[in-house]
């Protein structure tokens, strides 16, 4: 049997709209699936720089609600100062709030980012597999991939949807199942949502 010396760049690309001897559904999906990865790192990437300078400029704030708060600290207590004081102090209190608020935002974005990051790597993974043709058939190897997978979920939750749909529940109902218990601990938590 002859060796196949075809660059495996070569065989890039979507043939489907020329279809020919050697045309491969595999290859389509394998191609699809890289794309969607592809897709979704390149959306991270864009939302990191703008993350990023929130972030900044949310650090830059409450280092300067505290240099206010100290500056506050060396006016006398005359009656005038003392009511400008409170009331620079109540706001002072309330950005310091809402700055606290935004950097629990960022700690869920970042979450959110890991989370895609392994959707990422486990389609990388998927892609890898489906275009091996030793892998491909293999159940071992699906096996294997199922496992390196799961071990990337963090919360309970994600793993009971996953078990779920490997044991048989329809994609819909173990996301049904899973927004349901988020609910469900968000209402048992007064409405604060545990993001670690």
């Amino acid at each position: 049997m002859k060796e196949d010396t075809t660059p495996r760049d070569a065989l890039r690309g979507s043939p489907a709209l020329r279809p020919d001897l050697d045309w491969s559904q595999v290859r389509e999906t394998v191609l699809m699936v890289e794309l969607a990865a592809g897709q979704v790192e390149a959306a991270m990437k864009d939302s990191n720089t703008s993350v990023e300078v929130l972030t900044d400029t949310f650090t830059s704030m409450a280092i300067t609600l505290q240099a206010i708060d100290a500056a506050l600290d060396t006016l006398p207590d005359t009656v005038g100062n003392g009511l400008v004081k409170g009331e620079i102090r109540d706001g002072a209190k309330m950005v310091s709030d809402k700055v606290h608020q935004a950097i629990i935002a960022f700690q869920f974005y970042d979450k959110l980012v890991q989370r895609l990051a392994h959707v990422c790597h486990s389609l990388g993974e998927l892609s890898g597999l489906v275009d091996n043709q030793e892998q491909l058939y293999n159940p071992q190897s699906w096996v294997k991939l199922q496992e390196q997978i799961r071990s990337k979920y963090t919360m309970a939750e994600e793993c009971a949807m996953f078990d779920a749909v490997l044991a048989g529940a329809t994609v819909q109902d173990a996301l049904d199942q899973y927004m349901a218990t988020r609910m469900k601990e968000v209402q048992d938590s007064g409405g604060e949502i545990e993001l670690f």
